[in-house]
């Protein structure tokens, strides 16, 4: 059943035919084209009433489909995704923000029914496609301490004798230096990240540090997020690496492109690089203050059945809501089985050209952007008949977590 998947337009998302996520539309969508100099941020593939997917052969909304044969579509105990499904590209930061759980999601949502549109929690997996540069988590203390210390406008602007308290006073003395980060005046953080600019741009060698800095400082000049590259990890994904963000975990994804699964929810909680609504106090305490080296927040994916289907790797979180199978098919081969979990599953094609088959409701072809909704009724074992087996065939399957 193949789906239209509904194209989100934030500014900070790659430009026209740049983005990852245009192409995958143009050709997802005949009637896309992509527009010269316009953003094209996400592809959602799901049935969130912000931007549901489109059953393409009747065009009506993938929620209002399956509801028509709850058993056949979603099998039984479910009456619509547990998940969404997404391809991010990213041209400038996203911002800082954390996810609430679902008790906070819930009192937020009663609280501000216009900022956190839903009462769901948002636990997010990132799979990198491209080169993917992300922030996530706290990095350890001591190394916070380090950062923080070599630059005398930050001691300037949070107290040296609340920076030297991260060697001894651990988790608390975080909370309370973050929070007065996240509280500084304006005019105070101008003029420390006025002095830090000219420091870095007078320097020969900079270090990536720099950089980053200098690259968040020209999308959000004085924004007091810039300052968060040296409290949270920064991360340089490779291809088929991920993170996986729980409940309260800080992060920002800072450029290239993704596969994203989450809850289904579209709550956030934001604190810096933004234009939009802050909710700092919120933030603050919500926010996990643990710290952990950089290294322990890639997520590894686990390989279920080496056996019968030794090219699929599969992320599970350890909520209940969404896993994500990555199937990569290499060349040559010309069949390949694929499971289809209790409650369906929904499949984008990112390479290659198959047929995916299962005996109870026929076939459908694949190939690059093609978005595929796999109903319960199909089974849970189908057939990849790979058509071109001269390229390597991909596809991930964003699906509930039932293993």
């Amino acid at each position: 059943m193949e789906l239209i998947g509904n194209v989100k337009n934030y500014d900070w998302g790659k430009l026209d035919v740049d983005s990852y996520v245009a192409k995958l539309a143009s050709a997802n969508d005949g009637k896309f084209t992509p527009e010269e100099g316009k953003p094209y941020a996400e592809l959602w593939m799901g049935d969130h009433c912000s931007g549901p997917s489109l059953v393409k052969e009747s065009g009506e909304e993938l929620g209002q489909f399956v509801q028509k044969d709850l058993l056949g579509n979603l099998g039984p105990g479910a009456s619509k995704l547990s998940y969404l499904f997404k391809v991010l590209s990213i041209r400038k930061a996203l911002s800082i923000q954390v996810h609430p759980n679902k008790e906070e999601a819930q009192k937020l949502h009663t609280q501000f029914p216009d900022v956190y549109k839903d009462p769901n929690h948002k636990p997010e997996l990132a799979i990198a496609l491209t080169d993917f540069q992300a922030m996530c988590g706290f990095r350890p203390y001591t190394e916070i301490y380090k950062l923080l210390s070599d630059w005398s406008e930050i001691g300037d602007l949070l107290g040296k004798d609340a920076i030297e308290n991260l060697t001894s006073g651990g988790e608390s003395a975080l909370k309370n230096l973050y929070a007065s980060l996240m509280h500084s005046k304006p005019e105070q953080l101008e003029k420390c990240i006025s002095s830090m600019v000219n420091k870095m741009k007078s320097k020969i060698v900079r270090s990536d540090l720099d950089n980053l800095f200098l690259q968040l400082h020209k999308d959000f000049p004085n924004d007091v997020g810039l300052l968060s590259i040296y409290f949270l990890n920064v991360l340089n994904l490779k291809p088929g690496q991920a993170i996986y963000l729980a409940a309260n975990v800080p992060h920002a994804y800072i450029s290239g492109d993704c596969i994203e699964c989450m809850a289904c929810s579209d709550n956030v909680v934001r604190a810096g690089l933004t234009p939009k609504f802050k909710d700092v106090d919120t933030l603050l305490r919500l926010v996990s203050y643990e710290g952990a080296p950089a290294e322990e927040k890639l997520y590894q994916p686990v390989q279920l059945d080496q056996d019968s289907q030794p090219h699929t790797r599969t992320f599970i979180p350890t909520v209940p809501d969404f896993a994500v199978a990555e199937i990569k098919v290499p060349k040559g081969i010309n069949r390949y089985t694929v499971t289809n979990r209790a409650n369906g599953c929904i499949m984008l094609v990112c390479s290659g050209k198959a047929r995916l088959r299962s005996e109870t409701i026929g076939e459908v072809p694949l190939e690059f952007g093609k978005i595929v909704f796999v109903p319960a009724k199909a089974g849970g074992s189908l057939e990849l008949q790979i058509v071109d087996s001269e390229s390597e065939f991909v596809a991930y399957q964003a699906m509930s977590n039932d293993f």
